[in-house]
């Protein structure tokens, strides 16, 4: 079930849940020691999907200008059947639905660069490191009318 919360509409489980599959996946498994939680999350709209006590796959949205999207995340057991994509759907119905007018940033792995221009990212700047990881940054234009992705 797909769900859409602010940080106050957060239960004290799901955010449990999430702040520990990112860093799992983040801090554990990507072997990055950097502070995972901050005061973006209370600024954003968390997008996830929850099923049977569990988030499968989680992406923020901070609700600057330009929207960003980050902490793109699916948990270990839904890599490689579809789940990124149904998330970033997901999350590109939700700003066009809600932010269509607003640009949208993001700082994605540089390996995922194809991934995220299928969905009308482009990218800004070279690859670059961060904690350790190659890096680049995208953005995508606002939507229009005829917009797709």
């Amino acid at each position: 079930m797909w769900k859409y919360q602010t940080f106050e509409q957060l239960s004290t489980l799901e955010l449990f849940k999430i702040y520990k599959l990112r860093v799992d996946t983040f801090v554990v498994e990507q072997q990055c020691a950097y502070p995972e939680i901050d005061d973006k999350d209370l600024r954003a709209v968390h997008i996830y999907d929850w099923e049977d006590g569990e988030v499968l796959s989680y992406a923020r949205l901070i609700m600057d200008e330009p929207l960003h999207i980050g902490r793109v995340i699916v948990a270990e057991s839904g890599r490689g059947a579809g789940a990124g994509r149904a998330l970033m759907n997901e999350v590109m119905n939700y700003i066009k639905t809600h932010h269509a007018h607003t640009p949208v940033h993001l700082q994605g792995q540089a390996h995922l660069h194809d991934f995220y221009a299928s969905f009308g990212f482009k990218a800004v700047s070279d690859v670059y490191l961060e904690d350790m990881i190659p890096h680049i940054d995208m953005e995508r234009p606002a939507f229009k009318a005829s917009n797709q992705f």
